[in-house]
């Protein structure tokens, strides 16, 4: 019998979209119909180009019945033509593999084009945008840097992998204090997302010493492939650091991981700590004052999110977890690791973890787990009703995210953590005032 999930938290393969045009200066190439293409537009552009100027080709009946592969090949060679890109990515839609055109052999056609032109088959059938995102970097691995030869390691450079872009509504700043906090390390960080991160970051790829990815699952096959292509190393941190706890964990393990002088490490963790301990202990006070509104929280949001607010919350924080909801659709392949990090708390404290993509499920339990009070629910747009339902405290951190405005904030590090405290206070204090 077919299941019908209530508020999914994902979109389809094609979803990807985004991915590519978090690449500075990198073209989606789309092979679907034109209600695809908008779809998976709303509310993600992450790139250089505007709602309307994704080169796509509009496949309507006529392609279904004598097929697209003409029409595509004439969509990418004027794209190649009138679009300033600098790598141009064909991702395929439901119905364009349905009827059997051969995308591969038309981007075969263009293999001696200037700019590198690659296909990704991101058919909705597949698989999530999550998925499609690895796929993605999968393509410019196997398509496009295996080909070439860029040069020797460069010491010190450290490839940055972790959030996806737009599914992480902070997926700049994150990636961005990523970078600073390698940067203070005293290493060289390459990223290839984000403002002005193109296809030179992308040269650099197989250059770089080491690899890091900051995730619990997403990513995971990306770095065994480039090590397997390239031989080069890399480091699985599987939560995002958020606050002084993880932070300086995080900074302890990369600097033993890839050889930084710990006198420097320590040095730097205590430089950072000072500050941060500075503002929690001006705004002590108030956290004891409003504490007793939420001593247990849930989080319903991906994996990365799910584990770090987890991570902060119980070892920073002292709060108490309840039931943890993972929401992007985890293989079941990863289950058991994950629920492994989440045994994996200070003061030998473990949280239950819920795997599911189904909003009506999640929100029933979470009516019916007992939080010794008011709840703490971090969640998406969707747990806002069901936290006031409950007279609990609300903070929307994860996709579906229509809450709040992110143009550069930043969860992540020390600075990230005391953002999130800000956050999560001003709900309170707006609840109670």
């Amino acid at each position: 019998m077919t299941k019908i999930l209530d508020e999914p938290r994902y979109v389809c393969a094609l979803g990807a979209l985004q991915t590519v045009e978090a690449i500075y200066k990198a073209i989606p190439v789309v092979h679907a119909g034109p209600g695809c293409t908008a779809k998976v537009s709303i509310g993600g552009r992450s790139g250089y180009l505007g709602t309307q100027t994704v080169p796509c080709t509009n496949v309507g009946e006529t392609e279904v019945v004598f097929g697209g592969e003409e029409k595509l090949h004439d969509v990418i060679e004027n794209s190649l033509k009138v679009m300033d890109g600098d790598i141009f990515i064909v991702l395929s839609g439901c119905t364009t593999e349905i009827v059997g055109d051969d995308i591969d052999n038309v981007v075969g056609t263009f293999k001696d084009s200037e700019k590198p032109v690659l296909s990704v088959p991101t058919a909705g059938f597949k698989g999530t945008n999550i998925e499609g995102h690895e796929w993605v970097v999968d393509a410019i691995i196997d398509q496009y840097l295996s080909k070439r030869y860029f040069g020797e390691k460069i010491k010190g450079l450290v490839n940055i992998w972790g959030p996806v872009p737009s599914y992480d509504p902070h997926w700049v700043g994150n990636f961005r204090e990523l970078e600073n906090l390698i940067r203070e390390l005293g290493l060289t960080p390459n990223c290839i997302f984000g403002e002005y991160r193109g296809i030179d970051n992308i040269n650099l790829v197989p250059r770089a010493k080491y690899n890091l990815l900051v995730a619990p699952w997403v990513g995971l096959g990306n770095v065994k492939n480039l090590k397997e292509k390239f031989g080069t190393p890399y480091l699985h941190y599987p939560t995002l650091p958020i606050g002084a706890h993880e932070t300086s964990l995080f900074l302890r393990t990369v600097g033993k991981e890839f050889n930084v002088d710990s006198n420097l490490v320590e040095e730097l963790i205590t430089r950072k700590e000072k500050e941060y301990y500075y503002y929690i202990e001006r705004s002590c006070s108030f956290f004891f004052e409003n504490r007793a509104s939420s001593k247990m929280f849930s989080t319903v949001a991906s994996a990365d999110y799910a584990l770090s607010l987890s991570r902060f919350f119980v070892n920073d924080m002292g709060l108490v977890p309840s039931k943890q909801y993972i929401t992007e659709g985890v293989p079941e392949e990863h289950y058991d690791r994950i629920r492994q990090y989440f045994k994996e708390f200070n003061y030998e404290i473990e949280a239950e973890v819920v795997f599911s993509n189904d909003g009506y499920q999640i929100h029933q339990q979470i009516e019916n787990d007992d939080y010794a009070g008011t709840p703490l629910i971090l969640g998406s747009i969707y747990e806002k009703k069901l936290a006031s339902k409950l007279n609990g405290t609300f903070l929307c951190v994860s996709t579906p995210y229509a809450e709040r405005v992110v143009i550069h904030s930043s969860y992540v590090g020390y600075h990230g953590g005391l953002k999130l405290l800000e956050d999560l206070y001003t709900s309170v204090f707006q609840k109670f005032n």
